[in-house]
């Protein structure tokens, strides 16, 4: 792609003007929206998404449009899987409904400046060195792996998140209180500087953020090169996220086979990566094969899982919501 230094600035600044008017100005209202108000959001989010796509498909060709709405379509699918654990969060730690915004912009914050650091990381190295190639790809077969033996797991994961090595630091570290003191992360008791319960769930949804940030990454660099797509593929993904908790918290957990969704996908662009990098050091024609899998090939697969995955879920979450409800008959 042939792009201006201008054309990348009026992008930066249109998108991160529409997240900061939607964090920062709609999301600091104290009343919790409306299911029309996230509706609408989500829809106009969408909406733009497509606009861009089919943008970027008119003026620098399909192959471009493609790898967008690709990347686009798995970056928004990991971050529904990075709301869940917000759920996850904010219910384990009791967060009153009324800081759920407060925190919930700060986590999406968060994500997207922790995604930015691993976009440019991940550019330089692929410039630099192509054998990275290998290790993004046997990460996300990894992940892929771990995603499914966790949904396979009869273990109760919902404690997890709030449960890992920066939590108890943090917690060993800095004096807190037992409670929420209004939005604030830290307050002043007896001249002593104490950190809130707001303080520990931003802890908790800026580790979550860093671990998906750790997969979202090299996903869609298994589908694009080209970094214009990857950021603004990430941030498209992360528009409206907010209005989604609120709208559908709750039937989240009726999408019961998402995390074998992305566990296949993650499966099968870390099967990509390998075979492309097999690719460029010519490994592949030495053994009679092309390594180079078709954009078109990888949209369409991901659309077929996802739209599988999705219908499956809703089936599966509508039989046991009649089965338990012949039970309490």
């Amino acid at each position: 792609m042939l792009l201006t230094p201008a054309i990348w600035l009026v992008t930066i600044i249109i998108l991160s003007g529409v997240l900061v008017f939607d964090l920062i100005v709609i999301g600091r209202r104290p009343r919790e929206p409306s299911m029309k108000e996230c509706g609408i959001a989500i829809g106009t989010y969408s909406t733009l998404a497509v606009i861009f796509g089919i943008g970027i498909w008119v003026f620098y060709g399909s192959r471009y449009g493609a790898e967008f709405f690709a990347g686009w379509l798995t970056e928004y699918s990991l971050s529904v899987d990075n709301l869940f654990i917000f759920v996850i969060i904010m219910a384990s730690m009791r967060v009153p409904r009324q800081f759920q915004q407060y925190a919930l912009m700060v986590g999406i914050i968060l994500a997207l400046i922790f995604r930015g650091v691993f976009i440019a990381a991940g550019a330089a190295l692929i410039e630099a060195f192509s054998w990275v190639f290998f290790i993004f790809g046997a990460f996300l077969i990894y992940t892929a792996l771990q995603l499914y033996l966790e949904y396979r797991s009869d273990d109760n994961l919902e404690g997890e998140p709030t449960d890992n090595a920066l939590m108890r630091f943090a917690k060993r570290v800095f004096r807190s209180t037992d409670d929420f003191r209004d939005r604030r992360i830290s307050v002043k008791i007896d001249g002593k500087r104490y950190t809130t319960l707001m303080f520990f769930v931003i802890v908790a949804l800026g580790s979550a953020d860093l671990l998906f940030a750790l997969d979202s990454i090299p996903a869609i660099y298994g589908l694009t090169q080209e970094a214009y797509l990857v950021f603004t593929a990430n941030v498209f993904a992360l528009m409206g996220l907010r209005q989604l908790y609120f709208l559908i918290g709750g039937l989240l957990r009726r999408l019961v086979y998402l995390s074998v969704g992305l566990a296949i996908i993650l499966a099968f662009i870390g099967v990509k990566l390998v075979l492309h990098a097999m690719h460029e050091y010519h490994w592949d024609a030495a053994l009679g094969f092309s390594g180079e899998i078709p954009i078109w090939i990888s949209l369409a697969f991901i659309i077929a899982v996802l739209a599988v995955t999705t219908i499956a879920s809703l089936i599966k979450s509508g039989r046991d919501e009649k089965d338990s409800g012949k039970e309490e008959a």
